[in-house]
């Protein structure tokens, strides 16, 4: 049995371990962003798909990209509007980002807040997670703690008695915008439409 308390499962993100939660889109698999690779490693995911730097709220996610003051401006006016949200904005990646976050494109990250209490409670003590959908690469997202506790038996999951309060999952993955320079490039589009 891998089902675990909040606690426990803090404390298993903060050591490094594999950890599952529930998010506002689809529940993730997570890590510390310099342990990446476990993720990489349980979804048989490619390592040219990039994960997401999901953290608990803007601000803890501003480190980790880089950008002239009037993207600056540009992004967290999205960010205001949009967040906490199933959006994800990639931009442009700061040296504070792992390399095996991204392996084949280490410039860019992509970063979200979601609106889970559960998430953001998580990811307000763990500090930003490496995150993904979780799912063997290719598969459908699965969407419950059982699912994934059968499929990933190497992840820490919440116990189901500490997510009966907040399963209200979306079920529909992020909307992907990517900063191009001077706009948005939609790389997959979620509920959230961005007015460009």
């Amino acid at each position: 049995m891998t089902q675990v308390s909040f606690a426990e499962l803090i404390d298993g993100a903060r050591a490094g371990l594999l950890v599952s939660f529930p998010t506002d889109t689809v529940p993730a698999l997570a890590s510390l962003p310099e342990k990446a690779e476990l993720i990489f490693a349980a979804k048989q995911r490619s390592q040219d798909k990039p994960l997401i730097l999901m953290g608990a709220k803007a601000e803890d996610l501003w480190p980790y990209v880089q950008g002239q003051t009037d993207e600056y401006k540009i992004w967290q006016e999205i960010t205001n509007k949009y967040w906490p949200g199933g959006l994800t904005l990639v931009l442009p990646a700061s040296d504070l980002v792992p390399k095996v976050m991204n392996p084949t494109d280490p410039t860019t990250i992509g970063i979200r807040v979601p609106d889970s209490a559960i998430a953001q409670r998580i990811l307000s003590q763990t500090g930003p997670l490496a995150t993904t959908s979780a799912n063997l690469s290719g598969q459908p997202p699965l969407q419950t703690m059982a699912e994934i506790e059968s499929q990933f038996s190497q992840a820490l999951t919440l116990s189901v008695t500490e997510v009966s309060q907040d399963t209200s999952t979306g079920g529909v993955p992020s909307t992907v915008a990517k900063w191009t320079g001077n706009n948005w490039q939609i790389l997959r589009q979620g509920n959230i439409k961005l007015n460009k």
